[in-house]
C-alpha cells in the first residue's frame, strides 16, 4: 500500500510538472506575439499575422524579420540559457544563491567580450560567432579562480565562502572593466555602458546562429545529466556511496553551465538575477526533481527576459530600457528575500 501511494505521489508530481510546463510554454507564445506587436513604429496583431503570411509591406517585413524576431527568439535563448546555468549551479553546489551573475562568471565572460569589442570590429561575421568562444574562455578563467580561491584543502568548498569570493571577483572585474571604459573614444563608450547595463545588442541572425548552436548542443546534455544532478544534491558522501564520480560530473556539469553562461552573455551583455529566479520559481512550480526543474527553469527563465525585454522597449518609447535593468527591478528584492531566509 506505501508503494502504490509513492508511485501515486511521483505521478501527480509529473502530472503537475507537465501542465505547470504547458502553462509556461502558452505564457511564452502569448508573450512572444505581443512583443512582435511592440515597438516605437506599431504593428498590429493583423500586420503581423499578414507579414507572417508573406502579404505585409516591404517596410513591416524589415522590421517584422530583420529587427524584432530576431532580437525575441535571442531573448528566449538567453533566458533559458542563463536560467539553466544557474540551476546547475545551485544544484553542483548545494547553494540556494548561486548564480552564474552573483558569482562572477558573467563579468568574466563580459570582460573578454569588451576587451575584444574595444580593439575589433564586431561587424564582420567571423568575428560574432567568436564572441561566445571568447565569453567561454573569461567564463572559465573566472569560475576557476573563484573555485581556487573558495576552495580549503580540509573544508572544501563552504556556500557561503563561495557566494563571498564570486561577489568579491565580480566586483574587482567590474572596476577593471570601469577602468577600461575610460580609454575608449565616446562611440564605443557609449555603446559598452549600454551593454554593461544588459541590453540584449547582437539582434540580427547572426548573433542568433552564433548563440543557437551553444544552446542546442548544451541544454539535452545538462537534460541528460538530470539524473546525476538529483544524485549530487544528496551530498558528496552519498552520491560516492551510490557509485557516482563526484568531482568527475561535477567537473563537467559546471563546465556546461560556464559555456551556457558565456554564451548567453556574449550576445546579451550584463543581465543578472535570470539564474537566480528562473530556477526558484521553477523548484516552487514543480518541486526539486531535475528531471522536471531542469526544463521548467529553461522556460522560466526564457519567459522572464522575453517579458523584461518587452516591458523595456514598451516604457519609454522611442527610447528603451536596457533588459537587465528592467530583471534588475525584478530580480534585487527577490535576492534580498533570498538573502534572509538562507542561513550560513
Amino acid at each position: 500500500m506505501q508503494e502504490a501511494d509513492v508511485l501515486t505521489a511521483s505521478d501527480n508530481r509529473l502530472r503537475r510538472g507537465l501542465i505547470v510546463m504547458a502553462i509556461l510554454a502558452v505564457l511564452i507564445i502569448t508573450a512572444f506575439i505581443i512583443s512582435m506587436n511592440t515597438g516605437f513604429i506599431r504593428l498590429s496583431p493583423l500586420d503581423v499575422l499578414k507579414t507572417l503570411f508573406g502579404m505585409g509591406t516591404e517596410k513591416q517585413s524589415l522590421i517584422l524579420y530583420q529587427f524584432r524576431l530576431p532580437r525575441i527568439v535571442i531573448s528566449l535563448l538567453i533566458g533559458a540559457g542563463l536560467a539553466v546555468s544557474g540551476c546547475i549551479m545551485q544544484g553542483i553546489s548545494r547553494n540556494a544563491l548561486a548564480d552564474p551573475g552573483i558569482l562572477g562568471i558573467n563579468a568574466g565572460a563580459g570582460l573578454m567580450v569588451m576587451l575584444f569589442i574595444s580593439f575589433y570590429p564586431t561587424t564582420a561575421a567571423a568575428p560574432v560567432f567568436l564572441l561566445p568562444v571568447l565569453a567561454l574562455i573569461g567564463a572559465g578563467a573566472t569560475a576557476a579562480l573563484i573555485y581556487a580561491l573558495a576552495y580549503k584543502r580540509h573544508e572544501g568548498i563552504s556556500p557561503t565562502r563561495l557566494i563571498l569570493t564570486g561577489i568579491a571577483v565580480a566586483a574587482g572585474i567590474s572596476a577593471a572593466m570601469i577602468v577600461l571604459t575610460l580609454r575608449l573614444d565616446p562611440n564605443k563608450y557609449q555603446f559598452l555602458a549600454t551593454w554593461l547595463a544588459g541590453s540584449i545588442w547582437g539582434s540580427n541572425w547572426k548573433f542568433v546562429l552564433a548563440l543557437l548552436p551553444w544552446v542546442v548542443v548544451l541544454l539535452p546534455y545538462v537534460f541528460y545529466k538530470a539524473r546525476i544532478m538529483n544524485v549530487l544534491s544528496l551530498g558528496d558522501q552519498i552520491a560516492s556511496g551510490l557509485g557516482t564520480s563526484v568531482k568527475g560530473e561535477r567537473l563537467k556539469l559546471l563546465i556546461a553551465a560556464v559555456g551556457l553562461a558565456g554564451a548567453s552573455v556574449a550576445v546579451s551583455g550584463g543581465i543578472g538575477f535570470v539564474g537566480l529566479i528562473g530556477p526558484h520559481l521553477a523548484r516552487r512550480l514543480v518541486g526539486p526533481k531535475h528531471q522536471l526543474l531542469l526544463p521548467a527553469s529553461a522556460l522560466t527563465g526564457a519567459l522572464l527576459v522575453i517579458i523584461a525585454d518587452t516591458i523595456g522597449r514598451w516604457v519609454l518609447q522611442p527610447s528603451e530600457i536596457p533588459t537587465g535593468i528592467v530583471v534588475a527591478v525584478i530580480g534585487a528584492p527577490y535576492f534580498l528575500y533570498l538573502l534572509a531566509r538562507t542561513k550560513s
